[in-house]
């Protein structure tokens, strides 16, 4: 979703303003505009029914009588916090309130005969474990639900034919997965399509009556077709997913889980190759991380490394040749300061190659190589122009997705498990839960899936990180051209 930052056209110089105006008015939206308009969001949360059962977990009612409350569902989170225009209230209805996350008073399952399904679905991201503890420690000690069942390898574990026998799940089993990295019960991409009908031929076949999908965009695309699927068969089982993206291009939400224990290895890496390029002369450091379509972790990673010289993400075009292209400046840095460090996104400068139709498992367009382009390009210019230079390349990428997490996102994994296991209780469905303002709530999932979150060319984030690396605001030799893949890469 990109939002307007109040002051971020007037901290850029006037050309690069004009720059960024015209991108919104080229593709027919007013500049301040959001690509997802708020009069068309509904935060409505789908409920199966109305809650009969007291709930096992012993809180208050009373507010200020010094016990931990429970929360009720007609406490919200604005989405909307700042007004940018008169024509665009902060509305006080579905559109803009989204319902608080906790334990409720009255729940609609009686916890024993609760049959709780896991899966974990797509690449592998730190926190997996710590979600997966956190689910079935709430649902074993705070509710008192006895069969907890993990389906293994993702979608795939729903699907007979594939011979995946679901995990039994107890606190002795899983209370020391979050000291290791990926995902206990295993994790795969694909699949999706076949929930509709084989994985929810499962889900009744084993009287699951509540399922805990933690996976990305597309993971959470199948949840929605799965609890669709389990409405029009009458079946009574919510469907609660736990967005999990290390890209952290969820909408809506804060950030997700595993962000910023990626964004601290990515800052890992990027110090040992600042310390590789700056111990010789004209060395040039490479690095290559994830983000597919936004550019988070990279932005993230060149703020709080401070050692990086040039940014390259998806939502920025840049060329690589000519007077203002990347070449030409990395080569002024090189001949100033006698070393760089260029951190790229994989998703970056994906116009320069060939258009591909190809798709992995996940239905995620595959990309071409921007790291191994670079690289090859970066020593074929220097070479032309009898200029020596010595350049390393890292993909630190599968060591960041595998890692164990920091404090900060184990907390953030505990809080994000506990609270779907509070929703699906009360027998919310078609939800994921997630981090709003800093506070926990429920969101439709059509509404979480409706578009992806990127780095605003326009917003503080992106000119502090400009601000970070000392980089030209704009590397490109055709603002026209540029206006038209900005456009398309951010889907206006």
């Amino acid at each position: 979703m990109i939002e307007k930052n109040a002051d971020s056209v007037y901290s850029y110089p006037d050309r690069v303003k004009f720059f960024f105006n015209a991108v919104f008015l080229h593709c027919g939206v007013i500049s301040g505009a959001k690509m997802y308009k708020a009069k068309d969001y509904d935060f409505t949360v789908e409920q199966l029914g109305p809650c009969k059962f007291n709930s096992p977990i012993q809180l208050s009612t009373v507010v200020g009588g010094a016990y931990a409350n429970y929360v009720r569902d007609d406490s919200f989170v604005r989405n909307r916090i700042n007004v940018f225009s008169k024509e665009e209230p902060n509305s006080i209805d579905a559109t803009n309130l989204l319902q608080k996350a906790g334990p409720r008073e009255k729940i609609y399952f009686d916890p024993k005969k609760v049959k709780a399904g896991i899966c974990t679905c797509g690449g592998l991201c730190p926190g997996l474990n710590d979600v997966i503890r956190a689910v079935v420690r709430c649902l074993w000690n705070r509710y008192g639900v006895r069969d907890i069942v993990g389906f293994r390898y993702g979608y795939r574990g729903l699907f007979k034919d594939s011979n995946l026998e679901p995990i039994q799940l107890t606190p002795d089993v899983v209370d020391e997965i979050h000291k290791i990295g990926g995902s206990f019960i295993g994790t795969s991409r694909g699949g999706g399509n076949r929930i509709p009908t084989d994985g929810v031929d499962t889900i009744e076949r084993l009287g699951i009556n509540m399922m805990f999908v933690i996976g990305g965009d597309g993971t959470q695309h199948g949840a929605l077709a799965m609890a669709e699927e389990i409405q029009k068969r009458g079946l009574e089982c919510a469907v609660v997913g736990i967005p999990k993206t290390v890209d952290n291009d969820f909408l809506l939400i804060d950030h997700s889980f595993g962000f910023e224990t990626a964004v601290q290895q990515a800052k890992e890496a990027i110090a040992s190759m600042h310390m590789e390029a700056r111990s010789q002369p004209n060395c040039i450091a490479l690095v290559k991380l994830m983000g597919r379509e936004s550019g988070f972790i990279a932005t993230y990673a060149a703020l709080a490394s401070h050692e990086t010289n040039f940014c390259l993400i998806p939502e920025i075009p840049f060329d690589m040749e000519g007077p203002n292209g990347f070449l030409a400046n990395l080569e002024k840095r090189l001949m100033d300061h006698k070393h760089a460090v260029v951190v790229v996104a994989e998703g970056a400068g994906q116009e320069l190659f060939a258009s591909n139709d190809e798709t992995d498992a996940s239905g995620n367009k595959k990309l071409a190589d921007i790291g191994i382009y670079l690289r090859d390009a970066i020593k074929s210019y220097f070479s032309k122009k009898n200029i020596p230079v010595d350049l390393k390349y890292c993909d630190p990428s599968y060591q960041i997705r595998s890692a164990v997490t920091i404090a900060s996102d184990s907390v953030y994994c505990e809080r994000l498990g506990n609270n779907a296991v509070h929703a699906a209780m009360a027998g919310k469905t078609k939800i994921v839960v997630g981090l709003v303002h800093d506070k926990f709530v429920y969101i439709p999932a059509k509404m979480a899936i409706a578009s992806r979150n990127f780095v605003d060319p326009e917003g503080a984030l992106w000119r502090d990180a400009l601000d970070a690396t000392g980089q030209p605001i704009l590397m490109v030799n055709d603002e026209e051209k540029a206006k038209k893949i900005m456009c398309q890469k951010l889907g206006l």
